[in-house]
């Protein structure tokens, strides 16, 4: 999981007045981040590559007329975000969140005896398809908050709703994973 996005008031202001040394430490801290964020809506690494690559040349084209937020993190999100939803919308086509799960399985390794490996592999299989059953929007906030490590109020501000919607679907999402996995136990 990666750390939470914290503001940086520093390093918008150095950005906004066209330092391009701040420019690079966002794209370094976020490319990663946004990138993995943008697989799950558009479904191709080279789409969602695109789709960051191009909110980060807006950001620089026009740092000085964007009202940067001081949490810059949040606003890249919204920005990816949107940018990912034009795209699709262009191409008529929607794909399941749940790709940027299976990639990040697919990238790690296991040393555990086969019996083991087996039975998490089934196990992450029964989560995974839950994860998927999920609405749209309840899985994006369950994602971005348990694959990205989004705070709350980052998430709010990324998905443009409250926090208090925040807070409900993922109550929501909890609530569905718990009832359908317990059957499983």
């Amino acid at each position: 999981m990666t750390q939470p996005l914290t503001p940086d008031p520093q390093l918008v202001a150095r950005l906004r007045a066209g330092d391009r040394a701040a420019f690079e430490t966002l794209f370094r801290s976020y490319f990663r981040r946004l990138a993995s964020y943008a697989l799950g809506l558009v479904g191709t690494p080279d789409a969602a590559e695109d789709v960051v690559q191009e909110v980060f040349a807006r950001v620089w084209l026009a740092r000085d007329r964007l009202s940067l937020p001081d949490n810059i993190g949040a606003y890249l999100y919204r920005a990816v975000r949107n940018r990912s939803l034009n795209q699709l919308r262009r191409v008529k086509m929607l794909r399941p969140l749940d790709s940027v799960l299976e990639q990040e399985r697919a990238d790690g390794t296991t040393a555990d005896p086969p019996e083991r490996a087996a039975l998490q592999r089934e196990m992450q299989q029964l989560v995974d398809a839950a994860v998927r059953a999920l609405p749209p929007r309840t899985r994006e906030v369950f994602v971005l908050s348990r694959t990205h490590g989004l705070t709350y109020p980052e998430i709010a501000a990324a998905m443009g709703i409250s926090i208090k919607t925040v807070e409900t679907l993922m109550g929501r999402a909890l609530k569905a994973l718990r009832e359908r996995l317990r059957i499983h136990r």
